[in-house]
């Protein structure tokens, strides 16, 4: 049992967070129909490109600031029920404007969720806006251009999202630099569907901070190593690679691996209801499957607290409380 233990998650996906239940509440409120996304209360999709899809059904139901306040709150209330002190929530402006919302409206939405989460709970929570790298490299360097101009101080880090499969990275590096220059903390999403190729080219056009995923870097012995040595952070979702055959068990997931290499690792939900998963069942996993101690998941915790994309006083606060 880990019900007992201080939780920290760096990398889930805000609409990908979203609770059946909420989402049916919303889809009967605007009267849309989504019975092919969703069906006995579990989300329906059976790979990773029906799985974009669902998602994006699903983020539909979702429509004004207020609606974005709602679900911002709501995940970060289930967060703080299990005992997590801070969350980082994965936005996309694009999106914003996608749904006709604007990307201000959609930002203030979370943000407005973030701080009624934290006058109940007192949970810490902050926002990386992602650009998705099926929409090409401009969209992504907008989203970057965004996050870099917006001055908000829940605004700490820049993302690349989406199919992995879709261009090289270094397409995508101007973006990085303009967050760079901006003083975001970076992280991407590398070595998830693709090998561990994915997670060279983003350490070489990147160099970010932390990975998403990063899991397939344990096809290469020397990058697992040079992963160590850089003291790259992988942001590890177990739950999210077994529902999407990244692995076929949680026998033969590398968590445990790459830890024991000298990898710092951590552990998200990434998008916990689409994946039957939630943090507190990741946290369950770490010691369940992959057998972890409660002082070797703590570490796990605290090496998410010192990679967090957070200023030096909250990061001292949130290890205080660990």
């Amino acid at each position: 049992m880990t019900s007992h233990l201080r939780k920290v998650e760096l990398h889930c996906h805000l609409e990908g967070a979203a609770a059946p239940a909420l989402t049916l509440d919303q889809a009967r409120k605007y009267n849309i129909d989504i019975t092919p996304y969703l069906r006995d209360g579990a989300y329906v999709w059976h790979d990773f490109a029906s799985f974009l899809e669902c998602y994006d059904k699903v983020s539909e139901v979702y429509k004004t600031e207020g609606d974005y306040a709602l679900l911002t709150e709501t995940y970060l209330a289930e967060l703080s029920g299990i005992g997590t002190i801070y969350s980082e929530l994965i936005v996309s402006p694009d999106h914003g404007k996608r749904i006709g919302l604007g990307a201000d409206a959609y930002i203030e939405g979370v943000c407005e969720g973030i701080r009624r989460a934290k006058a109940k709970s007192g949970i810490e929570a902050r926002l990386i806006v992602t650009g998705e790298r099926h929409f090409g490299p401009e969209s992504v360097i907008g989203a970057a251009e965004y996050a870099a101009k917006a001055k908000n101080p829940l605004i700490t880090g820049f993302n690349l999202a989406g199919e992995e499969r879709m261009g090289r990275v270094a397409d995508y590096a101007r973006a990085f630099d303009i967050a760079r220059d901006a003083g975001l903390g970076l992280t991407i999403h590398a070595g998830e569907v693709c090998g561990a190729f994915s997670v060279e080219d983003a350490l070489n056009d990147v160099r970010p901070a932390r990975i998403g995923h990063g899991v397939r870097a344990i096809e290469s012995t020397d990058l697992v190593k040079r992963l160590a040595d850089l003291g790259t952070v992988l942001e590890v979702c177990p739950g999210s690679n077994i529902a999407l055959k990244v692995f076929p068990d949680f026998a033969s997931h590398p968590l445990r691996k790459l830890k024991e290499a000298g990898v710092r690792v951590t552990i998200s939900s990434d998008d916990p209801p689409f994946f039957h998963t939630s943090l507190k069942r990741e946290y369950e996993l770490a010691s369940d499957a992959f057998g972890f101690s409660d002082a070797e998941i703590d570490n796990l915790t605290r090496t998410g607290i010192e990679a967090a994309f957070v200023d030096d006083d909250t990061r001292r606060a949130l290890l205080a409380k660990l």
